[in-house]
């Protein structure tokens, strides 16, 4: 009994000395304490599809952000700390997007995200960064309803109601004599089924008729029934609203099944990264855009150069878009530095504080001027329509700019 007791009280001693050495020990930082007094560089999250089928717009996505992270630290960065960008993929569901968002915002503490790719993607995160009260600016989520999210939600892409239209006037440009449209869309997406509506009412309102409505899903490679569909109400307008793999094959499949009438593709046509899916049968095609290349301001043209350097062609709009966003984050942290030290305030103040900055702001960007309404909207003043242009080859092409506005 007696051994037992010594026992005892060994193991008393020994616990309590641990718990003298834990109380003297200094707590570790949290973010509800100011955490970012070494704060040596400013940590933004990237949340684009890198693989999957989405990545056709991911890796533009993915080069537009680069080219900015390099472009604005070797300009100075944000008052001189240097920006760090945190990729993250989506890849093409929902839940990619959530595990990305999760991991930029509670593993590496970034100040704010730009992502996901897909609107189907946005409705599924942005609640989860809205919640945590970081900021997302997207990049490419324009389907109605996403500004509308939450508080900290925004997008430097334009809603598809202002765009899409402007590539059904630019047809009738084309053609007076348009009459009979056939619609296409993905019905598992939707930024397509969101598009798909805006169209259908700008037929509409064109005073067009509307012979038929053809649904597929992003996944389908083989269009043959709705395409033999369409042509027996023989249509002089086709409209698509798809993702680039789905939407290049449907376009390949409507031009080998005999359709030789105009193609009006929504915003999933709008990468070049379709060229090699649609190949010869692309040219042709119009696609209203909020990007040009040929837009000249001293941020695109830097932005336009340093793209095609690297890449030996002109940037896409995904890209433009990416750029876009992070320099909106970039000049906002900059102004609320100058306001406030960034290493003075403590992770979750200078994520409030910076979404006050950014929709406060107006930005000249490869977009040209833009700004935001209080509920996070994109406010931009010009847009274009481009037409594909493919090479004799077939293997190459462009977007040849048709009307601005």
């Amino acid at each position: 009994m007696f051994k037992y007791r010594r026992l005892l009280q060994g193991a008393i001693a020994f616990l309590t000395a641990v718990l003298v050495i834990a109380c003297n020990s200094p707590s570790p930082p949290t973010d509800a304490g100011n955490n970012n007094g070494n704060l040596a560089e400013i940590p933004l999250g990237v949340a684009v599809a890198q693989t999957s089928n989405v990545a056709l717009f991911g890796q533009e996505q993915i080069l537009g952000t680069q080219i900015a992270e390099t472009y604005f630290n070797e300009n100075g960065g944000i008052n001189g700390k240097p920006l760090k960008i945190i990729l993250q993929d989506v890849a093409a569901d929902e839940q990619g997007a959530i595990n990305a968002f999760n991991t930029l915002i509670n593993q590496d503490k970034v100040v704010g995200i730009v992502g996901p790719t897909l609107s189907q993607q946005a409705f599924a995160a942005d609640p989860i960064a809205d919640r945590a009260q970081v900021p997302v600016l997207g990049p490419s989520n324009t389907a109605e309803g996403i500004p509308q999210i939450g508080t900290f939600i925004g997008r430097v892409s334009a809603p598809v109601s202002v765009v899409a239209p402007n590539a059904v006037a630019q047809a009738l440009k084309l053609n007076p004599e348009l009459q009979r449209v056939a619609v296409f869309f993905a019905q598992n997406d939707a930024f397509s089924k969101s598009e798909t509506e805006t169209f259908q009412a700008a037929v509409q309102d064109f005073g067009l008729e509307l012979v038929t409505v053809q649904r597929f899903q992003t996944t389908d490679t083989d269009f043959q029934a709705q395409v033999t569909a369409a042509l027996n109400v023989q249509p002089d307008l086709v409209i698509i609203s798809g993702l680039a793999a789905d939407a290049g094959n449907l376009v390949k499949q409507l031009r080998e099944l005999g359709y030789n009438g105009i193609i009006v593709g929504g915003n999933g046509l709008n990468t070049s990264n379709i060229f090699p899916v649609c190949q010869a049968k692309c040219d042709g095609v119009l696609v209203a855009q909020a990007y040009s290349a040929e837009l000249d301001n001293e941020i695109n043209r830097a932005f336009r150069d340093a793209y095609f350097q690297q890449n030996q062609k002109e940037p896409p709009q995904f890209s433009a878009q990416a750029f876009t966003a992070i320099q909106v984050f970039v000049e906002a942290l900059s102004s609320l530095d100058e306001k406030t030290p960034l290493e003075t305030l403590a992770l979750p103040d200078l994520r409030r504080q910076l979404r006050d900055e950014i929709f406060a702001g107006t930005y000249v960007t490869p977009l040209g001027e833009i700004s935001f309404t209080e509920e996070g909207e994109i406010v931009q003043k010009e847009f274009f329509v481009a037409q594909i242009e493919m090479d004799e080859s077939g293997q190459q092409g462009r977007f040849a700019f048709i009307e601005g506005n």
